[in-house]
């Protein structure tokens, strides 16, 4: 029998345009505002005409999907973490 092996992630190469994140979190009046001022801290490129939002079916979430250029590992970890940061945040894919 064949050797089961493990798959890995691909591997990304930075600087990488077009850099698809998106953020979930309780709909808010000023939900969208507070993710894109994080967002732009960290990647001042951010496109806002490209941003998509979809709200849930109950609108309870928000989801914002958005594309930036990612300069390196450190910039997502502190962006994941800032987004989290501010409690408004439920995910970040």
């Amino acid at each position: 029998m064949p050797q089961k092996t493990e798959q890995e992630a691909p591997k990304i190469e930075f600087p990488c345009a077009d850099y698809p994140i998106k953020v979930i979190g309780r709909d808010g009046p000023d939900f969208q505002e507070v993710v894109i001022e994080v967002v732009r801290i960290h990647a001042p490129d951010l496109d806002v005409t490209k941003i998509e939002i979809q709200g849930s079916s109950k609108g309870t979430f928000t989801s914002i999907r958005m594309k930036i250029t990612a300069t390196g590992h450190e910039q997502l970890k502190a962006l994941h973490q800032d987004l989290l940061g501010t409690g408004r945040v439920q995910m970040v894919m």
